[in-house]
Formats: structure tokens, C-alpha cells, sequence
């Protein structure tokens, strides 16, 4: 799906996929790249936390990053913002993005709202059961045990979505199915203009 401007131009879609460490998120963005008859470029979180010089990912310089994974410091909310207008131009320019993301902050959803209401941006809610996430980070070993529990309460409290996926009962290919249905065949995306509009602002 796409929009044109009065120019001419073409706009990408944008898929925003929010969840908790640990919840499948890169998983999803993997299979819906393989499903997209068009190409998806991830460009996530992680896509830029790797970004920065590698010191800032080690402590003391994370914690002005993203710290516990809760609270993002002076850098963090600079490379957000960054992240997001990187967004909307690699859609301007008619690219299709999907971005996995972490809202734990509401300034970033605030931020995400007033670039995305516009355009064909979807906002896609990953949830999890608590327990579930916990096992995978205990199984995972590459994740800090307690980051999901600490995003948690965080992650889904503005809780508008154009659609929600649980990925306790569904696969990544599942998840990324029932995406790119909404998508294609759902209806024009609503999150962003009702956060907008009569959600945080």
C-alpha cells in the first residue's frame, strides 16, 4: 500500500512494531521481509543503537543511551528522534519501512505520532505473557534477565494499535502474515491519528 501526494510523489507504508525485549519483534520483521511482495528496509532500534560508537554500548556511557532498557538518557532520546524523522524520509522518498521499536518512553510515541499521523504508518502492538518473555531471556543469554519484566508496565501503556499480535500463540511467519493482511486489505492505519489527536496530546 501507498499514497500519493499532490506532487505525484509516492509515500512508503511504514510498519511500527512495538513490543518488550525478548517478545519476537526481529523475528517478525525477518519473516515479514521474506513475505513482502515489495522491499521492507528494517530500520529499527538496534539497526541504530549499532550506530554509535562502541563504548556507548558498554556502561557508564549506556546508561545515557537506554540504561535498563526503561529510561533513555540525553543520547538515547537524540538517536530516537533521529530514528524517527529517519523514518518519515525513507517513506517521503517512497521506500517501505518496517521499524522495530521499544515505546517505554511516551515522549517517543508523542514523537512518532506527530511525523506518522499523516502517512500510511501502521502501529503494531507485539504482546507476550510476562512469563513467557521471562523464559526466553532465560533461554536467550544475550539479554539482560529483568528487561522484560521492567518494560513491561511501559511498552503498551498508550495502548492504540492498528493491530495487535500475541506471539505466545502465534509464529513469527504468523505474525507476519496477519500484518501485512491489515495492510493490504484492512483499511487505512488510525493509531497514529487517534495518539495524535485524542490520545497523548
Amino acid at each position: 500500500m501507498s499514497m500519493g501526494t499532490n506532487m505525484g510523489t509516492i509515500i512508503g507504508t511504514i510498519i511500527i512494531i512495538n513490543g518488550t525485549s525478548s517478545s519476537g519483534k526481529t523475528s517478525i520483521v525477518k519473516a515479514l521481509q521474506q513475505q513482502s511482495a515489495v522491499p521492507y528496509i528494517d530500520a529499527g532500534l538496534d539497526r541504530f543503537l549499532w550506530m554509535l560508537p562502541s563504548r556507548y554500548l558498554d556502561r557508564p556511557l549506556w546508561d545515557d543511551v537506554l540504561g535498563l532498557a526503561t529510561e533513555a538518557g540525553q543520547t538515547g532520546h537524540t538517536l530516537a528522534r533521529g530514528m524517527h524523522r529517519a523514518i518519515a524520509a525513507l517513506a517521503h522518498s517512497g521506500n517501505y519501512v518496517v521499524a522495530d521499536h521499544v515505546l517505554v518512553e511516551p515522549g517517543w510515541v508523542t514523537d512518532c505520532a506527530e511525523l506518522f499521523w499523516q502517512l500510511p504508518a501502521y502501529l503494531v502492538g507485539v504482546r507476550c505473557p510476562l512469563a513467557v518473555l521471562e523464559e526466553r531471556e532465560r533461554a536467550r543469554r544475550d539479554r539482560t534477565l529483568g528487561q522484560a519484566k521492567a518494560q513491561y508496565p511501559l511498552v503498551h501503556a498508550h495502548d492504540i494499535y492498528d493491530l495487535e499480535v500475541d506471539t505466545s500463540v502465534l509464529s513469527p511467519q504468523e505474525c507476519a502474515t496477519a500484518i501485512l493482511e491489515r495492510v493490504s486489505s484492512g483499511g487505512p492505519p488510525t493509531a497514529f491519528h487517534q495518539l495524535k489527536h485524542g490520545g497523548l496530546f
